[in-house]
């Protein structure tokens, strides 16, 4: 409805008869004037389900949906009021609102379903009991497993997610610090891996020889002495061919970083 509210108080039978005109028609201008007779009905139910993370104008809305359904649905002839038959079509709308937009992460639909009725019989059965009641008492108690109400139980920590930006008390001193802070760090060991693959990937510009000089002079740490007596030649010789596959392997790595991740690791 458009403009200023007209604030017309109707009685119920009038209400009545203005819902079956409606239904009769589908006049606009009927169903305007139902729903301004009506929304203060909407707004009351949607107070009693009103959270501090669902805003109060989503609840009506989805409350009105709930509303213009039973405009349509309603039968007279059934001798029961209309607010009886409406306040359970809104409820229910509001109810299946909240089930499933105000989770924070996705859980299925038998989760949601379960997770109320399990908060409502722990009231219950604490009260019977005079204690807190155990996994197989609710679960007894609604028809369905343990696994269930634990599942259902775990999931339920998701219904809230915290922001990465919360600030936790960090010291006595009321010093905080973000959740951010606490979760994740920067790894060294991948670039290690990386630079480890990509030179491994470049030896094979050596011819056999030249791989086995690498291998002992800087993968072992032997001396080019060393190196010479195993392979049987001279350290002049193992010098030589040492720089040879070196200046190979600069090449090799300068080509191997300017082509694409799937080129490399061909």
């Amino acid at each position: 409805m458009t403009g200023q509210s007209r604030k017309i108080k109707y009685s119920r039978e009038e209400g009545k008869e203005l819902l079956l005109r409606y239904q009769e028609t589908g006049e606009p201008d009927l169903q305007e004037q139902l729903v301004e007779i009506y929304t203060p009905m909407v707004e009351t139910l949607a107070k009693k389900f009103l959270r501090s993370q669902i805003m109060y104008e989503d609840l009506v809305q989805v409350g009105m949906i709930g509303l213009l359904s039973s405009f349509r649905r309603y039968d007279s002839s059934f001798e029961r009021s209309f607010e009886s038959f409406a306040i359970p079509t809104i409820v229910g709308e509001i109810k299946r609102f909240i089930r499933d937009k105000t989770w924070s992460v996705h859980v299925p639909r038998r989760v949601k379903e379960l997770s109320p009725k399990i908060k409502r019989v722990v009231d219950e059965l604490t009260v019977q009991m005079q204690c807190s009641p155990q996994i197989a008492d609710i679960a007894r108690y609604l028809g369905v497993t343990e696994e269930d109400v634990l599942e259902t139980l775990e999931m339920g920590r998701s219904y809230h997610a915290l922001s990465m930006d919360s600030e936790l008390e960090a010291d006595s001193e009321g010093n905080t610090i973000s959740l951010f802070d606490l979760v994740g760090e920067q790894e060294e060991g991948y670039g290690r891996v990386e630079r480890h693959l990509t030179i491994d990937h470049a030896l094979y510009v050596l011819d056999p020889r030249e791989r086995e000089i690498i291998q002992l002079t800087f993968y072992q740490n032997l001396s080019q002495k060393q190196a010479g007596d195993l392979l049987g030649m001279s350290q002049m010789h193992v010098s030589r061919l040492q720089r040879r596959a070196l200046s190979k392997l600069r090449e090799a790595l300068k080509w191997d970083q300017t082509q694409p991740i799937s080129a490399r690791t061909r």
